[in-house]
């Protein structure tokens, strides 16, 4: 059987689509290799002729999902931030992590795994100036979660980038943003 002359280049994407899907909704550790490619119909043994490793599959794969998530939310995020807030942080975006950031679910492993990712750099950058003017308002009572959720995330996204500048950036940021209540006297 011949097969067409982008044929490999069309498997190779398609590998790449799967992959961003899995690893955002069950983590890099949890996706097989053998899995992945039975679901695509495909040999474990082929994917090593699309890529050399997993860890460059990781790579290829959150590159996708940074590009659909940046296509997706930045357009409309121009006219209005508010909007991007209100769909990141909705019910949908939640319960359907394969089409979603890629950053709460990878954000962890790559910086557990010791593999900062560039890709995890420029998407924060962007993130970051698009929610520039953004303030802190958090009603009464809801200042603890909101404090714990920027420290929690500061700390996964300053293990995540690969830009050393930019971790320490994350950290000092947030850190100088937390101000403890004054003691009453």
């Amino acid at each position: 059987m011949r097969y067409s002359s982008n044929h490999k280049a069309e498997t190779r994407q398609r590998i790449i689509g799967e992959a961003s899907r899995r690893f955002r909704k069950d983590g890099i550790e949890g996706t097989g290799l053998v899995p992945l490619m039975k679901a695509l119909g495909l040999t474990h043994g082929g994917f090593y002729a699309h890529f050399e490793s997993k860890d460059a599959l990781v790579q290829a794969s959150l590159d996708a999902a940074a590009q659909q998530t940046l296509e997706r939310w930045l357009p409309s995020a121009d006219a209005a931030p508010r909007a991007v807030i209100d769909h990141y942080l909705s019910a949908d975006h939640r319960d359907e992590p394969g089409e979603g950031c890629p950053l709460p679910t990878l954000a962890a492993e790559l910086g557990l795994r010791g593999q900062p990712s560039a890709t995890a750099d420029a998407m924060v950058a962007r993130m970051t100036a698009l929610l520039a003017d953004c303030r802190l308002a958090p009603a009464a009572g809801d200042e603890g979660i909101v404090a714990l959720a920027a420290m929690v995330g500061a700390l996964t996204l300053a293990r995540a980038v690969s830009d050393r500048s930019a971790s320490d950036a994350i950290l000092t940021a947030v850190r100088g943003a937390m101000q403890p209540a004054e003691p009453e006297a």
